[in-house]
């Protein structure tokens, strides 16, 4: 067995994430071994939901946040913050979630990822939810035309009867895209910035 230091504990698994089970297995002692040595040196154990973050991103955060912004990234930094505000889904926890009809709303709020976040682009997933008698191929060329990518990244698109009368029908020919980022750590910090926008008003 490897020595077992504050050191090379502190290193393996508060820096370079490795699980507890993985610390015990590369230093060839057991897992309760290590858990004594995580409370001898008072080396705070991760959550459930920080482990499971940890490794669903073993290479770290898949996003980074500009903070050096021109003033057009300004702009665009509030328009996606406002954005995410009016349209974007405040319920899931873990998701960075947006729907809509409006294929220019999502160009912009896919720029603030792209620019202002500065996310994995490979983990931006988009979904389609269409009309019945909506025909499957032209929604999706109209989609992948709009926003600039494959038709391949919408997989199965969901159908649905038509909703309500009237307009509302035409108006939403194409049905709704949803644009989905799957990160927790950027979920919380986009609600932050909102409760910030929502205090700087009441104040």
């Amino acid at each position: 067995m490897d020595i077992l230091t504050k050191e090379k504990l502190h290193d393996l698994y508060s820096v370079k994430k490795l699980s507890m089970n993985e610390v015990s297995n590369l230093v060839s002692c057991s897992l309760h071994t290590v858990v004594y040595w995580m409370r001898k040196f008072d080396i705070k154990r991760r959550s459930r939901s920080d482990a499971a973050y940890v490794k669903a991103n073993p290479n770290g955060d898949p996003f980074k946040i500009k903070t050096d912004l021109s003033r057009e990234e300004q702009y665009l930094f509030g328009l996606g913050i406002g954005i995410y505000w009016g349209e974007g889904n405040k319920v899931a926890p873990h998701a960075v979630r947006v729907a809509n009809s409006d294929p220019a709303i999502l160009r912009v709020f896919i720029l603030f990822l792209k620019r202002i976040c500065q996310i994995e682009n490979a983990k931006l997933h988009y979904s389609i939810v269409a009309f019945q008698d909506s025909e499957i191929k032209l929604v999706s060329r109209f989609w992948a035309t709009q926003l600039e990518i494959p038709e391949s990244s919408f997989g199965t698109i969901v159908r649905i009867a038509p909703q309500g009368k009237g307009t509302y029908k035409k108006k939403s020919q194409f049905g709704v895209c949803t644009v989905t980022f799957g990160n927790m750590k950027l979920k919380k910090w986009i609600m932050d910035q909102i409760r910030l926008a929502d205090q700087a008003w009441i104040a």
